[in-house]
């Protein structure tokens, strides 16, 4: 059984200069926004001034000094990812743009080679549109059928239905570890199960997984996972797709360009190996970097304590938000079904109100359908409030919040 402790939060939110701001008209900043985008600690910052300022130079290109240690630093991160997510080989890491573009890598690389009319795509209600769009894509142009795992009034996933859907065509199973919407956590472990007893790829998407507890690719019996640097505490325009060797290798590259290419003549090229071939142009390597300073940082916490740390407080926040008259939460009941995230409504107050009148109170939150619109009209909602935590987030603030949405009540004469 592994070991938590109790984190340390105000030395950890010393690290976080950004936390220390007054706004909206000089209240502090109470962030809760952080399915969207993390907060980044000093040390992330500190890593990429220290890289702009001592390293900055092209990768993989030059035999100059710069060149190599920009090389090493970055290669050095693909290291990093390759034990934060337990992969098999440093190989297997590719960086992208963000979860995004990872999935699109697997729709367009893999998808497009290896699917073909009347083949079956699973995915679920519960997604993020960045793992909808590029299936939805790829059915009008491939002939696919795409079939839908539906979400239970709770907002779990219905497994019943699952083992209904995942049959002898389907050939590969998409879904996300935890929805940015409601904050669920899928059974990924599971379904990969019933997907690979026919045979299917499994894609998962663990973009809201990833900064909140630990995660082991192998673990969870997928071929592709995909996540961004910038919801764990690294720059934004930074991602990873994880996938099993063998698929890399049989797989088309997304974009063709520098340094993905072993030869190219006016006839024709031919690809580089893995990683490179996936890597076209010149990445991000400063973000990069610093998403490797973010790992660290991570790493050194300890992700089952940062996850210790979010159960404490959504529990909190989901009795003290249920105290407050005309709120009504979305999603898994028990804290220990969902991420730290809480989607509620305020009766008869648009969620985009409400996002307003909090920031007037210095609460950031994130208001309307979170790219999950399947999900709103599932809960038969527009839009919904969104509060969600990380490991510099304590229980004064979701205090804060709670009182913030008591004053949006007396302001808008609703439900006291």
């Amino acid at each position: 059984m592994v070991q938590t402790h109790a984190l340390d939060i105000s030395k950890i939110r010393r690290d976080f200069p950004i936390l220390k701001r007054d706004v909206a008209s000089g209240v502090p900043l109470v962030y809760l926004d952080n399915a969207a985008t993390s907060q980044r600690p000093v040390q992330v910052i500190a890593e990429l001034t220290r890289f702009y300022r001592d390293h900055n130079a092209n990768i993989h290109r030059g035999v100059h000094t710069l060149s190599v240690e920009s090389t090493e630093l970055y290669e050095g991160v693909r290291e990093k990812v390759r034990a934060f997510i337990n992969a098999p080989e440093a190989r297997e890491v590719i960086f992208t743009s963000g979860t995004t573009a990872s999935i699109n890598l697997v729709a367009h690389g893999w998808g497009r080679k290896f699917l073909s009319a009347g083949d079956e795509v699973v995915i679920s209600e519960i997604e993020h549109h960045s793992n909808i769009v590029p299936w939805q894509m790829l059915r009008d142009s491939l002939g696919i059928e795409l079939k839908y795992i539906p979400m239970l009034p709770d907002g779990t996933l219905d497994m019943d239905a699952a083992r209904e859907l995942i049959g002898p065509r389907t050939k590969l199973l998409s879904v996300t570890a935890m929805s940015n919407a409601l904050g669920s956590i899928v059974p990924v472990a599971e379904l990969s199960a019933l997907a690979k007893a026919q045979g299917a790829v499994v894609v998962v998407d663990a973009a809201q997984h990833a900064p909140h507890m630990p995660l082991d690719v192998q673990a969870l019996g997928a071929d592709f996972v995909a996540f961004s640097s910038h919801k764990m505490l690294g720059p934004t325009g930074v991602g990873v797709l994880w996938g099993r060797m063998e698929l890399l290798e049989a797989m088309d590259p997304f974009m063709g360009g520098g340094d993905m290419i072993l030869s190219v003549t006016m006839e024709q090229s031919t690809w580089a190996d893995v990683p490179s071939k996936f890597e076209a142009g010149t990445p991000n390597i400063g973000g990069v970097v610093g998403f490797g300073a973010a790992l660290d940082y991570l790493s050194a916490i300890g992700m089952h304590n940062v996850r210790a740390h979010e159960l404490e407080i959504t529990d909190y926040a989901l009795r003290r938000l249920a105290d407050v008259p005309g709120v009504t939460i979305f999603g898994p009941e028990r804290a220990e079904d969902r991420g730290g995230v809480v989607s509620f409504e305020l009766e008869r107050i648009h969620p985009h109100d409400v996002g307003q009148v909090l920031d007037s109170y210095g609460v950031a939150i994130r208001a309307g359908h979170h790219c999950a619109q399947p999900v709103m009209a599932a809960l038969k909602v527009p839009a919904t409030a969104r509060a969600s935590f990380y490991i510099y987030n304590t229980r004064d603030e979701v205090d804060a919040l709670a009182s913030a949405l008591e004053s949006t009540n007396r302001m808008f004469g609703g439900a006291s």
